[in-house]
């Protein structure tokens, strides 16, 4: 793998920078107090740059969005031989949680996200989009269709798992338990 160029690097800083703004204006005040503009200036960026770098206000929360789809997917193609999609899933969400939930920010994200409705609207699109993606991983992975009901089930049961993990004061339990319903059932179907 090589190395970003000056360039590449030089943008990921701005966009990380963008991002830590408006985290850190949201969280102080509010999604709905704070306007893009304000976001453009404590990053130092114009609107425009900002807009080059997130679509729309709701995205600058959740500017991991690209990194999440394809770490999800990485878990399914790159899982070990003989681990089962659901064993592979449990141990990249056993893996966010440690990172991502023990962030000690992220009770107040969590929290802004839940009280505000257009950043849980955003964030229902986001996990569909990742929905999608993962679905069709699994279903070339079995030599399955694209659209296999099977694939989309698992896609949906292990995502919205990961709030239930999330939620939990002992998340590896809660990974145990929620994935070993998953396994079961998925082993039965993969033996018929």
């Amino acid at each position: 793998m090589t190395e970003p160029g000056r360039r590449e690097r030089k943008k990921q800083q701005t966009r990380q920078s963008i991002a830590d703004a408006a985290l850190e204006l949201f969280l102080a005040r509010g999604f709905d107090d704070v306007g893009v503009k304000e976001v453009a200036d404590r990053a130092d960026v114009s609107v425009t740059t900002l807009f080059k770098h997130f679509p729309s206000k709701e995205s600058l929360l959740f500017d991991e969005d690209a990194e999440m789809e394809s770490s999800l997917v990485r878990a399914v193609r790159e899982r070990p031989g003989g681990q089962s999609v659901p064993e592979a899933l449990k141990q990249h969400f056993v893996g966010a949680a440690r990172g991502h939930a023990d962030h000690p920010l992220f009770a107040s994200f969590v929290r802004l996200v839940e009280s505000t409705p257009s950043l849980r609207a955003y964030q229902r699109s986001m996990w569909t989009r990742h929905e999608t993606a993962l679905a069709h991983a699994i279903a070339q992975d079995i030599g399955a269709p694209l659209d296999d009901v099977r694939c989309a089930g698992l896609a949906r049961f292990a995502l919205e798992s990961r709030d239930v993990i999330f939620g939990r004061p002992d998340r590896e339990q809660a990974a145990e338990a929620l994935f070993g319903l998953l396994e079961r059932g998925w082993a039965a179907d993969q033996q018929t």
